[in-house]
């Protein structure tokens, strides 16, 4: 980046601009090292002047959520990291027809607690998840039969070349942890979106939370990870066939392959990010020698890495 840029990164964002910041206090997966520019948004106005400013400069940048889905080398990355601290939650609709409204940068663990105060059904699948609205529009967040492209009304978002736009479910082209945004990344930001939830009882939400929240108990483990690492492949389950390869407690590192479920890769406090592409990579071959499966990460990898 030229010093003119520099400047007017300085500029434009103030003091809330920060140099060399490690990623690795803002990622579930608590690994990741030093990006280059850091600045925070904290409202979905903010974030869409941050995003055209960083356009209009041809800054290489990536918005950041809870940082579920990213992990960025020990080595860093020579990038803009734009985190998302656009967290309103408010509501709106009719009382036939409700409607949540949540800037994109909302954890869901926020949005489910706010429907259930309400008495709006539709989220619950989201509990326990560790990400945001903007990660779960994007990426089709779901658990168990439920998600977001059966409740989403609208998505606000901006587009680099089309400008501000509003989406429907449909519109946004969903596939199994997939939408028409994340299979042309870099074209266009989430800055907010509504969901269709349906008026229930205190008592049947709570009760179905605490199924959801029962099952993932059951079924994941506790400590610093992804989530799910890999996308299931189309009629199996990564975890199943990570399994089946005798996989599951294997170590790199400070990272294990969860003796619970294995496509959860548990930090044990002392990991680096390079223990993480290890263990990933070593993952990938097996699961393809042993059944010609290709695994498909569902995290983004920056930074350089070392085979």
């Amino acid at each position: 980046m030229s010093e003119m840029n520099e400047s007017e990164l300085r500029n434009h964002f103030g003091d809330r601009l920060q140099a060399d910041v490690r990623l690795a206090r803002y990622t579930t997966s608590r690994v990741g090292g030093p990006v280059r520019w850091f600045a925070d948004s904290t409202s979905a106005d903010q974030l869409a002047e941050d995003t055209r400013f960083l356009w209009d400069h041809e800054v290489n940048f990536r918005v950041l959520g809870n940082g579920s889905n990213i992990l960025v080398s020990d080595r860093g990355w020579d990038g803009f990291m734009l985190y998302n601290q656009a967290k309103a939650v408010t509501f709106g609709g009719t009382p036939e027809k409700p409607l949540l409204i949540a800037e994109s940068g909302a954890a869901l663990s926020t949005v489910v607690r706010s429907a259930t105060e309400h008495n709006l059904s539709g989220f619950e699948w989201a509990v326990g998840i560790p990400g945001t609205i903007g990660g779960a529009v994007y990426g089709n967040a779901g658990a168990r039969g439920s998600g977001t492209a059966q409740i989403l009304a609208l998505a606000e978002i901006l587009h680099r070349e089309k400008g501000a736009l509003s989406l429907t479910s449909d519109q946004m082209g969903y596939a199994y942890r997939s939408s028409a945004l994340k299979r042309d990344p870099g074209h266009a930001v989430i800055l907010s979106a509504s969901f269709k939830l349906i008026p229930a009882s205190a008592e049947e939400i709570k009760a179905k939370v605490e199924d959801f929240n029962s099952k993932r108990r059951n079924s994941q483990p506790v400590g610093a990870s992804f989530g799910s690492t890999f996308k299931n492949p189309a009629g199996d389950f990564s975890g199943r066939l990570i399994e089946a390869c005798g996989l599951k407690g294997t170590k790199i590192g400070g990272v294990e392959i969860s003796p619970v479920h294995g496509n959860f890769l548990v930090n044990d406090g002392s990991a680096s990010a390079e223990d993480y592409y290890q263990l990933i990579s070593l993952v990938k071959r097996t699961v393809k020698q042993q059944f010609s499966v290709e695994l498909e990460l569902e995290i983004e990898l920056l930074g350089d890495w070392q085979d």
